[in-house]
């Protein structure tokens, strides 16, 4: 083969390598909206035990990302329980991971870290609380702030996406809960 026919295959063995890098890690650049499969993370519970979204696979969630520093997080959070108790019986799963960081450390933007189960307790929260303090789920799931939130269906499809806070217990948002319930 002549030198210019090398060089040749060799841009085509480059440009073939660059594709086939990109095809394989295609999901870490697409964005994380409605109608993509929800990205799975690992959190741990109040408890300190290791969780995943994986776990809850077949089931509806509503997931939050939010943090006890976050007034808008504070609003909606009495809402949430509030549709947890209506729709929970119906099988709604709710998970709510904080990004705080530890109590006593600071976050990157130098805020204090908060107690996520006493935050739990004083809200009489009823539905799952996870925590994230290394806040990858904000970069997993590519979020613009908090609260941030994804309605995912029970095929790990993402079927809605709110960001900011919410009343989560209005006749609307109940009404697409429930009927995604009975799909």
């Amino acid at each position: 083969m002549s030198r210019q026919g090398w060089i040749v295959a060799g841009i085509a063995a480059l440009l073939l390598g660059l594709v086939w890098t990109g095809w394989t890690v295609r999901d870490r650049f697409l964005p994380v909206e409605v109608g993509t499969r929800a990205p799975d993370f690992t959190a741990r519970d109040l408890g300190g035990e290791q969780v995943t979204l994986s776990d809850l696979r077949g089931e509806v969630v509503l997931l939050n990302i939010w943090a006890t520093w976050c007034p808008p997080c504070r609003e909606e959070m009495p809402s949430m329980q509030r549709l947890h108790k209506q729709l929970g019986p119906s099988g709604l799963r709710i998970v709510a991971v904080s990004i705080d960081a530890l109590p006593g450390r600071l976050d990157l933007a130098r805020r204090p870290g908060g107690d996520v189960g006493a935050f739990a307790r004083e809200y009489g929260l009823g539905f799952a609380v996870w925590h994230d303090p290394s806040g990858e789920i904000q970069r997993v799931y590519r979020t613009t702030g908090i609260p941030e939130s994804f309605v995912i269906g029970r095929d790990g499809v993402i079927v809605s996406k709110v960001i900011g806070a919410t009343e989560w217990d209005s006749e609307a948002r109940i009404s697409s809960l429930r009927r995604l319930l009975r799909e």
